[in-house]
């Protein structure tokens, strides 16, 4: 919608954030002209490590494989992933906070991220995912180089009840309300009658 249809027809929450992620879209693909084929290097359009100190990436493949299978042990990620394995979709939140905990707490070359995605979004834009990726890592225009999600933080704000963790997540459909995202904190009481919840990857 425009602000001409919002003004005749209807503004609420929803046209809001349609008109914002359009105007994100543009941007990625305006950076993409400006940046060229910067946005798939390493460095990203900044073309130095030298702005993030903490931008010293692996390639950890048993790190990137339980990203990618959804096995990290914290749910928010790994419902995120196994939705995106089954169907193709992910959210703008479950894209930001998976792409942050690859970057920020794995420290895996961002790069295969958004390669992976590439492969499976169905909604896939060079420019947007590319764009996005390299925002993430602290390597894009973001004036926050080093963003960070805490995606325990995020699955109990944004998923309360725990009811998306456990759609995507068999071994914690027994687990009752936001503890969902902490498993690790339960007893085995309180895990009676669950699966085995993942081991986590990282402390965190």
């Amino acid at each position: 919608p425009s602000p001409s249809y919002e003004s005749h027809r209807v503004a609420n929450q929803s046209t809001y954030w349609l008109l914002f992620e359009l105007l994100w879209r543009d941007y990625f693909r305006l950076a993409a002209l400006k940046y060229g084929t910067s946005i798939f290097h390493l460095h990203g359009p900044r073309g130095t490590p030298d702005h993030n100190p903490r931008a010293q990436w692996n390639s950890n493949a048993k790190n990137f494989l339980a990203w990618r299978l959804g096995q990290t042990g914290f749910p928010l990620v790994d419902a995120n992933m196994r939705e995106l394995l089954a169907t193709g979709f992910m959210s703008n939140r479950g894209r930001q906070n998976v792409a942050s905990f690859l970057t920020k707490d794995l420290r895996i070359d961002w790069r295969l991220g958004a390669e992976w995605f590439e492969a499976l979004l169905l909604d896939y834009d060079v420019a947007s995912n590319w764009g996005n990726w390299t925002y993430a890592a602290g390597v894009g225009d973001d004036p926050r180089q080093d963003r960070h999600f805490n995606v325990v933080k995020q699955g109990k704000t944004y998923d309360e009840d725990g009811e998306y963790a456990r759609t995507w997540i068999p071994e914690l459909r027994g687990v009752p309300g936001s503890r969902v995202y902490e498993p690790h904190l339960l007893s085995p009481a309180q895990l009676a009658g669950t699966l085995t919840p993942l081991p986590r990857l990282l402390p965190f």
